[in-house]
């Protein structure tokens, strides 16, 4: 058999940096996990599957099963071109299946297996108004502010029970079954704990749905940032000359990001008021993915996290997109077992990002156990 591994190397943007305990890219360490922009996303998780061959390699002297390696430094601007790669170098990586470290745990002390990603629509909106900045007790209720129009358009995109309200969105949405609800509802989850760590007053989401079920299988739509008008210290009396804001929805199976981007910004044109212009640009996007679950490959990275961790593995969900998994199924025909080594409080994406080196040190092991395990797939 042959395995592909798949890493990557980028990171997201440290920022706010004056947030950060230590230098983002001073590697820093705090007790038991090292503190650093990509320690957990993704340069931590795939160097423990690197050093996993590694160790294999080192006291056997060979390995059990091929390995190849494709590690790239753009999967945080949605991988543009690594399908692109993928289909020019296909008979040099061809495999069986592949494999990617760049998820979580369910929680400390639990280790789990991904078999569902959402996918991804980012998109950019300016919205323009007059030629310049201007006067607001000399121009105000004469001329449309643009900060007004965007942020009425924004809030009109979600109803009060957090239902996104653009026609056509959910007519593609692949619901979820009785089976799945109940596996969900059957996970340690602790609802409170998650309130509590994250010091907000209650939950919110769309109504009718559990926490879970809406982090990992309903589609949502959040803006990202906001920028308008005078953002420094005191009062500028300013209506500014227009408005931006980054907005990204997150999509589950059966909703194609080209056509949930297509519609978005049709209806936002359509609620756009005349007295301004808006233009739309559409960034990276990547499709859900499901993982099937009957699989031999499964079942071998489940024995193999056994040794590894000392505790069976279980099957979630996860709210985040990696674009390569899509594009290994389309381009190399193969599936790809998505390993957690990290933990939901990482901080990835924010802050003070962390990896668990006892975690690290486990992701090591089981990538070892995971060569033995796969050799008779």
């Amino acid at each position: 058999p042959t395995l592909l591994i798949y890493g990557h190397y980028d990171v997201q943007p440290p920022e706010p940096l004056e947030l950060w305990r230590h230098g983002a890219f001073e590697p820093t360490l705090e007790g038991e996990d090292l503190i650093a922009r990509g320690a957990t996303d993704d340069k931590g998780q795939a160097l423990a599957l690197v050093r996993g061959v590694c160790g294999v390699l080192r006291t056997r002297g060979s390995l059990p099963i091929n390995v190849k390696f494709v590690i790239e430094g753009e999967e945080e601007i949605g991988s543009p071109h690594l399908a692109g790669y993928l289909e020019s170098h296909k008979e040099e990586l061809a495999a069986d299946v592949a494999l990617v470290a760049d998820c979580s745990q369910f929680g400390p002390g639990m280790p789990a297996i991904t078999v569902g990603l959402k996918g991804l629509v980012y998109l950019e909106l300016h919205v323009q108004g007059p030629n310049r900045d201007l006067h607001s007790g000399s121009f105000g209720g004469a001329v449309e502010n643009p900060a007004n129009a965007l942020t009425r358009m924004l809030g009109s995109l979600r109803d009060e029970e957090g239902h996104i309200t653009i026609p056509g969105f959910y007519d593609q949405v692949r619901e979820l079954t009785e089976e799945e609800r109940t596996s969900m509802r059957e996970l340690p989850f602790k609802e409170e704990e998650f309130r509590s760590d994250l010091e907000v007053p209650r939950v919110h989401g769309e109504a009718g749905f559990s926490t879970l079920e809406r982090k990992w299988a309903r589609p949502t739509l959040d803006i990202n940032g906001l920028l308008s008008g005078w953002t420094g210290e005191g009062a500028k009396t300013v209506l500014p000359a227009h408005a931006s804001a980054k907005v990204s929805m997150r999509l589950v199976p059966d909703q194609h990001p080209d056509e949930i981007a297509e519609l978005v910004q049709n209806h936002l044109h359509s609620i756009c008021p005349d007295t301004c212009t808006l233009t739309v640009h559409c960034h990276h996007g990547a499709r859900p993915v499901l993982v099937e679950q009957n699989s031999p490959w499964l079942d071998a990275t489940s024995r193999a996290i056994e040794k590894g961790f000392g505790k069976a593995p279980v099957m979630i969900r996860e709210g985040g997109s990696i674009p390569v998994v899509s594009d290994l199924k389309e381009t190399l025909g193969i599936d790809t077992i998505l390993l957690g080594l990290g933990l939901p409080d990482d901080n990835a994406h924010s802050p003070n990002e962390k990896f668990h080196l006892p975690d690290y040190q486990r992701g090591i092991e089981t990538m070892a156990w995971l060569l033995e395990e796969m050799k008779n797939c």
